[in-house]
């Protein structure tokens, strides 16, 4: 662990892809192929292959609290120290004691996180991570810690390990990134990689993969300039979602990759019945099904996060999937196929199931058909709740104008704004190129991560209501903040959040508390100004929470250069 630490510490030193690539391969081949499998999952920021449903379930204030114990420093110390650093895996290099017989292997670590990992209970957990502490020197302990928050922080993206994998073992790039792709395990990845087998992989289902991603654009005009083929769909305010499906089961992941399938329980049985095995991409919305529309996300946003959802909230709260593309279909992967082959795919699936003799193409003047359907009851035929799968209709358009005119249809459905796709465009996971679009008119609004909370005044004394956020700086790799607000979600929200602010906390400073940066919000703002207030060199005026965004990681928020993006106002 201390040799992996090591080159950790050397891939921080450097911005050079090329020397962070040569330094992880060098690494890989240094190791056995197991440790080697293990170092790379670490390099990539998992405790456990991406295709585990394995979680460490260790809290950041926990973290802290074993490692002020073990340092023996008093709070003012470790406080001094998180405010040279900003990083609890970096506090724990400086403050803990180096001692003789301290040093792990990196299996060791591996086998004790996932001990940690079936454990029940805070304090027996807390005991083997204290332990597992114990025994790591501090350099050791530092990535051990930055493994176990998921915020390693070196600048290297998994995409540099897949790079690193091809350079020591042979084998393309491609060929890398399409094994970690479909295996969900970069591990495995590494091992296929050592034997030559790297063309070997097969999908693994049941894990998610990437989402293909869109970039914004200002106008009709701006829509139709960067392909002559264009398919436009409605741009839903619901959750993006993938479905994937095998011999009966069902099971829809978010856009960070987290399984989402118990807060949506109406919703497998509409997909259970395909004949064929696949991955949809799609949206899940609140659904009005007298109206055949989505209802505005403030209503599905009561669906979200929960584990066990109400027979009301069922009824009264109803959801739909609407499908828009097919990643893997019948065994095989067809991401590569031009949009209009997919999309033709996706009709045959729906078509298959014996529950769907419809879901086509609607025509743009016309509502989306049902496809297949599953209902729930509750004992009585009048509560059952029905649930369906809508393919997502789609229209063309070849003149600004005809965007135009679908663009205010979709606005009238109550809808975001059009998605624009390049019928000819693959399916990209992770990129966000010119082949999707999104059309949307509104208040400039940014994704940004909570970095700082502070307790209310009036009516919100008691709980954090006050939000302190930041968006990326992608050239020091870092978070800096842009801006505060304290206005937007509801008083359940925040009772919800000021929970989990105060089990996240990283620095207690009285009446304000730094946080783990794991919460994404959505917040507008009416102008950007420059401004030494904030590290970022800017401040939003009038900032308002739009919504949270639980569907987006912290590292999907925006970045600087999306800032600089935005016109600044001179007033």
């Amino acid at each position: 662990m201390q040799q992996l630490a090591t080159a950790c510490e050397a891939i921080a030193a450097t911005r050079k892809k090329l020397l962070k690539t040569g330094i992880v391969a060098d690494y890989l081949r240094s190791r056995t192929t197991n440790e080697a499998a293990v170092s790379a999952l670490f390099l990539s920021g998992r405790a456990f292959p991406a295709w585990e449903e394995t979680t460490l379930q260790v809290g950041g204030r926990s973290l802290w609290q074993i490692v002020a114990e073990l340092s023996g420093k008093d709070e003012a110390a470790l406080t001094a120290a998180y405010r040279r650093h900003g990083d609890p895996g970096a506090v724990a290099a400086e403050v803990l004691p180096e001692r003789a017989g301290q040093g792990l292997g990196v299996l060791e670590v591996e086998a004790t996180f996932r001990q940690i990992a079936a454990t029940r209970g805070p304090a027996p957990k807390s005991a083997i991570v204290r332990d597992l502490i114990s025994r790591a020197t501090p350099l050791e302990a530092k990535y051990i810690i930055k493994i176990m928050t998921g915020d390693l922080r070196i600048g290297l993206k998994e995409s540099l390990v897949e790079e690193a994998i091809a350079r020591a073992y042979g084998g393309t790039l491609i060929e890398a990134q399409r094994a970690n792709m479909l295996l969900g395990d970069i591990g495995e990845t590494v091992r296929l990689a050592s034997e030559g087998r790297l063309a070997a992989a097969e999908m693994r289902l049941f894990h998610p993969l990437g989402f293909m991603l869109a970039s914004p654009i200002e106008s009709p005009e701006e829509g139709l300039s960067y392909f002559a083929e264009a398919a436009v769909e409605d741009k839903y305010d619901g959750i993006r979602a993938q479905a994937h499906i095998e011999n009966g089961e069902v099971k829809f992941f978010s856009r960070t990759r987290d399984e989402i399938t118990e807060s949506f329980p109406e919703l497998p049985d509409t997909l259970a019945e395909l004949r064929r095995s696949a991955i949809l991409d799609g949206e899940i919305v609140a659904w009005d099904y007298q109206a055949k529309r989505a209802r505005p996300f403030s209503v599905l946003q009561q669906r979200l996060g929960r584990k066990k959802v109400s027979d009301k909230m069922l009824r009264e709260i109803p959801v739909a999937f609407l499908a828009f593309d097919v990643l893997y279909a019948g065994g095989e992967l067809v991401m590569d196929r031009p949009l209009r082959e997919r999309a033709k795919i996706l009709d045959e699936l729906l078509m298959e199931n014996s529950r769907s003799p419809q879901g086509n193409e609607a025509s743009p003047r016309k509502s989306a058909k049902p496809g297949s359907q599953g209902k729930l009851s509750f004992g009585d035929e009048e509560k059952s709740v029905t649930a369906h799968i809508i393919r997502a209709p789609v229209f063309r358009a070849s003149s600004p104008a005809e965007l135009e005119e679908l663009f205010a249809a979709a606005q009238d459905r109550g809808n975001e704004g059009l998605m624009i796709k390049d019928l000819n465009s693959p399916y990209t996971p992770g990129r966000r190129g010119k082949s999707w679009l999104k059309m949307k008119r509104e208040l400039a609004t940014l994704d940004v991560v909570v970095t700082a909370v502070e307790y209310g005044h009036g009516k919100r004394v008691g709980v954090l209501s006050d939000y302190t956020f930041a968006v990326w700086d992608t050239s020091k790799d870092r978070l800096v903040n842009i801006g505060k607000a304290y206005s937007g979600l509801t008083d359940a929200e925040i009772a919800e959040m000021t929970q989990w602010f105060l089990d996240h906390t990283l620095e207690d400073q009285g009446f304000r508390l730094v946080v783990e940066p794991k919460i994404v919000l959505e917040v507008a703002f009416n102008n950007l100004m420059k401004s030494d207030r904030h590290e970022s060199g800017y401040a939003l005026r009038f900032p308002r929470i739009v919504r949270l965004r639980p569907d987006k990681s912290p590292e999907e928020a925006d970045t600087i250069e999306r800032v600089r993006e935005i016109p600044v106002s001179t007033l």
